[in-house]
C-alpha cells in the first residue's frame, strides 16, 4: 500500500462547504442557490471518483492538516473503506438534489435556502466522516453532521418538527459527545494512538482487557446511536416530520450510514477481528466481545420489522424499516467472519440504493396526491405505475428477493453465519426476511390490486396538506409527514 500526500480529500470536503456559502448567498435567486447545489454534488462525485482507480490499486490518498491536540494529526485518508462510502454519499447527493429541487418548488416550501445550505453541510460532513484518518477527525465530523441536520428535521418549524429536533439532537450528542469522545479518550491512553489501521491498532491486543473492552462498548454504543441500534433509535421515526428528502437523507445518504459506517471503522480498523474475538469472558465464545453487539443487532432487526408491520404511515413504516436493515450491516460486520463481513459492507451501498428509492416514491405519492397513509393507497399504482413499480422493486431488493442487491448481501451475512458456526444468526436473519415481505407486499399488492371501492372504509379528517388522515382509535389524526 503507497501512501500518496494529495489535497483531494481535502478538496472533496471543502467543495460542498464552500457551496454551502454560495447558496447563503444566493437565497435571493433561486436558479442560482439550485445551480451551485447541482454543481456542487457533481463536482463532488467527481474529486472522489478520480481517487477510485489509485485505491483499487493499493494506494491510499492522504492530507494531514496538522496536529489537533498533542500527539493526534487532523488527517483525512482516501482508502478502500472510506472511498466505499463517500462515493455513495456523492452520488446519492447527485439524485438527492434534483430531486430536493422539484420537491421543495412543488410544495412551495419555506426556507429553502436553509435547506439546500444545511444538506451540502450535511454531505461535507459525511464525506468527513468517510475520509477521517483517526477517531479525533471522525469525532469532529461526526459532530458536525449532527448540527447541521439539525435545520432540516427541524425545518417545518411546528412545534412537532421542533421537538423532533431537540430528541435527535440529544441522542446524536450523547452518542458522539459523549461515548464516541469517551471511547476515542480511552483508546489513546492505551495504545498511544487513534489512527486508523488495518487489522486493527497493535496495542489493543496487549492492552488491559477491562479497559479495552470498555472502549469498544462507547464506541460501539456512540456510533450505535446513529445506526439505530435498539434502544438508542427512538430519534430516527420521530425525525419522519422532516420532509422527504431529508428523510432521504437521514436514512440512505448520510446520517445512519455514518452510524454504521463508524461501526465498520472500529470493528475493522480500531480493533480488528482477532482482538475482538479475544475480548470478553469465556462464555462470549468465537465472537468475544463482539457476540453482545451481534445479538444487539439481531434483537433490533427483529423487533424492528414487527413493529414497521403495524404501522400505516408509510415514512414511519420505511422508518423502523431502515432501523431493521442498518442492523443487518451491523449484525454481518459482528460475526467477524470473512463473508458476513463482506455482506455487511455489501449491504451499505445496496441499502441506501433501495431505501433512497423507496423514499423518493414516498415523496412523489405525498406531492401528488397528498397521501401519507398505506391505508389510503388502494389503486394508486393504476395512477402512478412507474413510480409503484419502482417502489416495488426496491422493496423486493429490501426483502432479499432474488435477483436484486439486497439479496447478495444478505446472502453472504448468513452464509458468514453458518460458517462461523452461527446458526441462530441464520435463523434469525431468514425470519427477518419473511418478516420484510410481510411489511412490504401489503403496500405493493394494495397499490396495484385493489381500488378504493374494495378497501374497507375508514373515518376520515382533514390533514395537514389538505389531504385526509384516517382517525385513529384514540380519536387522534396522528403526526403528517411531508
Amino acid at each position: 500500500m503507497t501512501e500518496i500526500a494529495t489535497l483531494r480529500p481535502l478538496a472533496a470536503v471543502a467543495v460542498s462547504f464552500v457551496a454551502a456559502g454560495l447558496i447563503l448567498v444566493s437565497g435571493r435567486r433561486p436558479n442560482l442557490r439550485e445551480a451551485w447545489t447541482i454543481i456542487a454534488s457533481v463536482s463532488m462525485f467527481g474529486i472522489v471518483a478520480s481517487m477510485v482507480p489509485g485505491v483499487l490499486a493499493g494506494d491510499t490518498f492522504v492530507t494531514n492538516l496538522g496536529t489537533i491536540v498533542p500527539g493526534i494529526d487532523f488527517l483525512l485518508r482516501a482508502d478502500p473503506l472510506g472511498v466505499l462510502f463517500a462515493a455513495l454519499a456523492s452520488l446519492l447527493w447527485i439524485v438527492t438534489s434534483f430531486y430536493s429541487i422539484g420537491y421543495m418548488r412543488g410544495l412551495d416550501e419555506d426556507n429553502q435556502t436553509r435547506y439546500f445550505a444545511s444538506f451540502a453541510v450535511s454531505v461535507a460532513a459525511a464525506v468527513g466522516i468517510a475520509f477521517a484518518g483517526n477517531l479525533l477527525t471522525i469525532f469532529v465530523f461526526y459532530e458536525v453532521l449532527s448540527v447541521a441536520t439539525y435545520p432540516l428535521v427541524a425545518h417545518d418549524e411546528t412545534e412537532e418538527a421542533r421537538a423532533a429536533g431537540r430528541k435527535y439532537l440529544a441522542y446524536t450528542f450523547f452518542g458522539g459527545g459523549v461515548l464516541v469522545l469517551a471511547g476515542t479518550t480511552l483508546v489513546y491512553w492505551l495504545t498511544g494512538t487513534v489512527d486508523f489501521t488495518p487489522g486493527g491498532i497493535a496495542g489493543l491486543a496487549n492492552a488491559d482487557p477491562t479497559a479495552a473492552t470498555l472502549a469498544f462498548i462507547l464506541l460501539a454504543l456512540g456510533f450505535g446511536v446513529k445506526a439505530g441500534l435498539m434502544p438508542l433509535h427512538q430519534w430516527l421515526p420521530e425525525a419522519m416530520v422532516a420532509p422527504t428528502p431529508v428523510s432521504g437523507l437521514l436514512h440512505a445518504v448520510a446520517v445512519v450510514k455514518s452510524g454504521v459506517f463508524g461501526i465498520a471503522r472500529i470493528v475493522l480498523d480500531v480493533f480488528g477481528p482477532d482482538t475482538l474475538a479475544a475480548l470478553g469472558p469465556d462464555r462470549f465464545g468465537d465472537l468475544g466481545i463482539a457476540l453482545p453487539l451481534a445479538a444487539l443487532a439481531a434483537f433490533t432487526l427483529t423487533v424492528a420489522s414487527l413493529i414497521a408491520l403495524r404501522k400505516d404511515h408509510l415514512k414511519r413504516r420505511l422508518a423502523y424499516s431502515t432501523i431493521s436493515q442498518l442492523s443487518y450491516i451491523v449484525l454481518g460486520l459482528s460475526l467477524l467472519e470473512g463473508d458476513a463481513l463482506i455482506g455487511g459492507l455489501l449491504h451499505i451501498p445496496a441499502h441506501a440504493f433501495m431505501k433512497l428509492t423507496l423514499f423518493l416514491c414516498a415523496g412523489i405519492i405525498h406531492v401528488e396526491t397528498h397521501t401519507d397513509h398505506i391505508s389510503e393507497m388502494a389503486g394508486i399504482g393504476r395512477r402512478m405505475p412507474l413510480t409503484m413499480l419502482a417502489f416495488g422493486v426496491a422493496a423486493a431488493g429490501m426483502a432479499g428477493i432474488p435477483l436484486v442487491a439486497g439479496f447478495v448481501s444478505k446472502w453472504y451475512i448468513v452464509i458468514g453465519a453458518l460458517e462461523g458456526g452461527n446458526a441462530i444468526f441464520a435463523g434469525v436473519l431468514l425470519f427477518s426476511g419473511i418478516l420484510n415481505i410481510a411489511y412490504f407486499w401489503p403496500i405493493v399488492y394494495q397499490a396495484f390490486f385493489e381500488t378504493p371501492d374494495s378497501t374497507d372504509e375508514k373515518p376520515l379528517i382533514e390533514g395537514r396538506y389538505g389531504g385526509r388522515d384516517p382517525v385513529r382509535a384514540d380519536g387522534g389524526n396522528g403526526a403528517r409527514c411531508g
